[in-house]
């Protein structure tokens, strides 16, 4: 299978609830580097698996609100705990739709699978990996 990968970063702020996550509960930072790999069995008739350029695009317009916020503010997460693990999801279901729109270029159509990994530190990351469903 091949693939290709393209990185961006964000920096957020936010908390969690439960004893699970001690001193994580109060507000805290985070700047994750997000790592969106895009796999497909067969190149395409310009021998890519997609266009780098338009993936790279697609994940700064998907990242650009989260970047610089605290994700305890945003409605879209109310009542969720924005764990690296839920962030990964979200991403993936952000590309895997720009996949299938279209918004990808020539070639998007293609992808079969997708992962989305969020590095939270140097000794510790958390990936979502899923198939592309038209």
């Amino acid at each position: 299978m091949f693939a290709v990968e393209v990185r961006e970063h964000i920096m957020i702020a936010h908390s969690f609830k439960g004893d699970l996550f001690g001193p994580a509960q109060r507000l805290h930072g985070a700047t994750f580097v997000v790592d969106v790999a895009f796999f497909r069995h067969e190149l395409t008739v310009d021998g890519v698996v997609i266009d780098i350029g338009r993936a790279h695009d697609a994940l700064k317009g998907l990242l650009g609100p989260l970047n610089y916020r605290n994700l305890d503010d945003l409605p879209e997460f109310a009542g969720r705990q924005t764990t690296t693990e839920f962030l990964s999801r979200h991403i993936f279901d952000g590309m895997a739709a720009a996949a299938r729109s279209g918004a990808l270029g020539p070639g998007g159509e293609g992808v079969e699978k997708i992962r989305v990994t969020l590095h939270e530190s140097h000794v510790a990351r958390a990936w979502y990996e899923g198939d592309v469903k038209a």
